[in-house]
């Protein structure tokens, strides 16, 4: 059966996609994200096929939304658009295009430039609403599949070293493919949702949308070609440990799995707002793993050993108490000095939105220390001391391993949350002359 699944995995990457046949934009003019020195004459767009364009295909709106384009015009080969726009003063500008393709398709797209001003992402540009409900949840399941991918593998090599049991192994690979799937679908979903905000688009016309201003002219696109790729490696990895029967395959893995969970630190707050450093990043990444590493652990822990290898559970139970005890001093000193970061007035904390989601998360990250201190105090001293496991211990740590998912859940909306603005310092008074 394995030998059968890893044939037809290579006959899968053999086989080669399908090229689309609708028009591409090739190059426009301003160019994505660029900063003029002067206001442009036109907008032009040029195409690797002909095109048909309505008199409002090109569409440039200020940060304001007034529009400041003329009639869209088709050249003679009918390969390349423009319109003309007023004279731009300094400000940030969006481009929002349509076209037909030649094979029928409604194709469209969105950019930004500025005129002596920086351009803003495309995830930012005129139209765009902003995160939503819809990607919150999505964010939160990206949170929950990290979490199942690096910490089932930090779990099976830090903590539980040596052999399981058949029905053990299959679940842990089932928990484990389950999160390393999930980051590679979810986080696909999470991309489309930003890129279809950008766009503006119904989902029909949003299929043949142009998304490399967005996958290749913003941090978050960046990251999520970065980590689409990486985790699809990763998957492999597993999927070869999976086959072959052997764990060395997912001592890379981990580690690919914590450096490429690096790319969400790399274009978020702490990498693109005010005061952000290496210093903030690396913060947040730490943040971020050593979370990731203490929830999957805590569903291994409940979920995995304790119904299905009975003689494991006091040997993996205090393993992982101690393991959870360095990650909760991780947690703790990157989100206190990221906070201090992000709220520069402690009224931020119930004035702000970020701060009142915060406060939320600080309640649940309170809970889950309760929880931890009672397990890590109270129980594990009684273990080692060989007392009989208690009968309670089971559901104890299911909901440990549930408060962690809702810590997730608050970590995904803080995450889509702006945070306040930081204070402008004021220039010293110029002192006076006698």
């Amino acid at each position: 059966m394995r030998r059968t699944l890893l044939v037809a995995a290579l006959l899968a990457l053999a086989l080669p996609a399908g090229a689309s046949a609708h028009a591409t934009l090739v190059r426009s003019t301003p160019s994505f994200q660029q900063r003029l020195k002067g206001s442009p004459a036109l907008v032009q767009l040029h195409f690797d096929q002909s095109v048909k364009a309505l008199p409002d295909a090109i569409r440039v709106y200020t940060a304001k939304g007034r529009l400041v384009s003329g009639e869209t015009l088709t050249s003679p080969d009918k390969r390349t658009i423009d319109a003309p726009v007023n004279r731009l003063p300094r400000g940030a500008y969006t481009v929002r295009w349509t076209t037909l393709s030649a094979d029928g398709h409604v194709i469209a797209g969105v950019f930004t430039f500025g005129v002596r001003h920086r351009a803003p992402p495309a995830t930012e540009a005129f139209g765009a609403s902003g995160p939503t409900t819809q990607e919150h949840v999505v964010r939160w399941l990206y949170f929950l599949s990290l979490a199942l991918l690096a910490g089932g593998l930090g779990f099976r090599l830090l903590v539980l070293r040596g052999p399981l049991g058949p029905a053990a192994e299959r679940r842990f690979y089932r928990v484990l493919g389950a999160g390393a799937v999930g980051a590679i679908e979810v986080g696909i979903l999470a991309f489309l949702l930003r890129a279809e905000d950008a766009l503006q688009l119904p989902f029909g016309k949003f299929l043949y949308g142009d998304l490399t201003p967005i996958a290749a002219g913003t941090r978050f696109g960046t990251a999520f070609v970065a980590m689409t790729l990486g985790f699809a490696l990763v998957s492999a990895l597993v999927f070869l440990a999976w086959l072959t029967d052997r764990i060395w395959p997912l001592w890379p893995a981990l580690a690919l799995t914590l450096a490429f969970a690096s790319g969400l630190s790399l274009s978020g707050h702490s990498a693109a707002d005010a005061g952000s450093s290496w210093l903030s990043q690396f913060a947040d990444w730490a943040h971020l793993a050593a979370a990731s590493l203490w929830v999957g652990g805590l569903v291994q822990l409940a979920f995995v050993v304790w119904p299905l290898e009975p003689e494991l559970r006091r040997r993996a139970f205090l393993n992982f108490s101690r393991f959870a005890t360095g990650l909760i001093v991780v947690i703790l000193s990157a989100g206190i000095y990221l906070s201090v970061l992000r709220l520069p007035r402690l009224d931020d904390l119930w004035n702000e939105t970020y701060g009142q989601v915060l406060l939320v998360k600080l309640a649940l990250v309170s809970l889950a220390l309760l929880w931890g201190a009672a397990h890590h105090f109270l129980v594990r001293p009684a273990l080692e001391r060989g007392a009989p496991l208690f009968a309670r211990l089971p559901r104890s740590l299911a909901g440990e391993s549930a408060v962690g998912m809702a810590i997730l859940l608050a970590a995904a909306v803080l995450v889509d949350s702006k945070p306040p603005a930081q204070p402008v310092p004021q220039a010293p008074l110029a002192q006076q002359k006698p």
